[in-house]
């Protein structure tokens, strides 16, 4: 009896899953692009040295699909950058936790993904900073700043990536590069100015082989910074990275947005909707959305209305959270009609129930401050290149 028990429980040990075979695998692909040194994430899971400490916690993370961090409606749409792990990978992490969170043979170890220092785009063609040291006070509140800097291109420049580096992430709340023409003027009224933009979980800009973004000759950035001090004074100069296109594109990506700049939240209101359109004038494939709202966001939805009378959902957020502002990349790009119309519907929770409310007796508009409200539906979009 004592054999056949020592057998078993051999066999069961054999059996469990290890870090070096089983773990490292799953971490590799869904976690340390962030839990790695010099990332957002708070701790690094590049190694069993660091991942054994916080087994438990992972463990109850993982299974309860806190992380990693996806708030897409699996119902409508599949997104290439999905972060959700499969049941099988979840499966793995409990049973592993549950073995005792044993290291295995490292033998079994496989080669550690590689990233460039300090950038996740690759090393950069052109790295562009603010083009001052911001002194960020230990308290108070920051009203927006912005920078201006000369891109120097003397001709016109496709960036098929970009991706902003806060210098002092711990005090820098959001970045957005916007562009400007020779005259100091947004490139394009209706989102197409913006190149890209950082907040807690938004990814580097990243677009497929044959398509870029133009940055035409003499265009200026314009670099909007939002800092929170957070009691420790800091000096801040952040700075983004471009990698420009190999070979001339076939498609131009551009952004475009849904934007209600009049939405008017009443106190106390738990489920408040707010909507807004964009109309498109031309055909064109939507290859990413990013929806925006502040601490009062509550879900968001974009759908897309077809000239022949269709309604088709596109992303539903059904838990929107201001923490993560994360984009979603659909599997293949979406062809849109002329005539087409792009629907954002946005619900806020006013009410004392949203414990990240700040005051849920007062009436809420918008406002470029966390405590005020926003409501855009970004997305990027892309066209034929056109000959000169």
């Amino acid at each position: 009896m004592r054999l056949s028990l020592l057998v078993f429980t051999m066999a069961a040990a054999y059996a469990a899953p290890t870090y070096t075979r089983d773990v490292a695998p799953i971490l590799n692909k869904r976690c340390v692009a962030c839990h790695r040194a010099g990332e957002a994430a708070p701790m690094a899971l590049t190694s069993y040295k660091e991942v054994r400490p916080f087994a438990k916690a992972i463990r109850e993370a993982v299974l309860a699909n806190r992380m990693p961090v996806w708030l897409a409606d699996p119902a409508h749409g599949e997104f290439k950058n999905d972060r959700r792990l499969s049941d099988t990978e979840k499966a793995v992490i409990r049973d592993w936790v549950d073995a005792g969170a044993p290291e295995g043979s490292a033998k079994e170890l496989p080669p550690a993904p590689s990233f460039v220092s300090g950038w996740n785009i690759g090393t950069p063609d052109r790295v562009i900073d603010i083009g001052t040291e911001f002194a960020v006070p230990a308290s108070g509140t920051v009203p927006y700043k912005y920078f201006e800097v000369a891109s120097g291109f003397t001709e016109d420049m496709w960036v098929q990536a970009a991706e902003i580096r806060p210098d002092k992430r711990a005090v820098v709340h959001h970045v957005i590069v916007f562009m400007l023409d020779e005259k100091g003027k947004p490139v394009d009224n209706a989102g197409g100015d913006l190149l890209v933009g950082w907040a807690p979980g938004d990814p580097p800009l990243r677009l497929p082989d044959g398509t870029a973004m133009r940055v035409k000759a003499g265009t200026k950035f314009r670099i909007q910074m939002h800092y929170t001090p957070n009691g420790t004074a800091a000096m801040d100069r952040t700075y983004f990275g471009l990698r420009f296109a190999k070979a001339p594109p076939v498609r131009e990506a551009i952004t475009g947005r849904a934007i209600n700049m009049r939405i008017a939240i009443p106190a106390m209101a738990a489920d408040h909707v707010e909507k807004a359109s964009w109309q498109f004038k031309r055909p064109v494939e939507i290859i990413s959305y990013m929806p925006h709202m502040h601490v009062r966001g509550k879900a968001f939805q974009y759908a897309i209305a077809y000239p022949d009378g269709r309604r088709e959902v596109l992303l539903d957020v059904p838990r929107y959270d201001f923490a993560w502002q994360l984009a979603y990349e659909p599997v293949n790009a979406l062809a849109v009609p002329a005539g087409a119309r792009m629907e954002c519907v946005a619900r806020y929770d006013n009410s004392p129930n949203n414990k990240n409310n700040p005051d849920p007796s007062k009436e809420v508009r918008w406002g470029d401050q966390t405590w005020e409200e926003m409501m855009i539906g970004w997305f990027t979009y892309t066209v034929p290149v056109k000959g000169d």
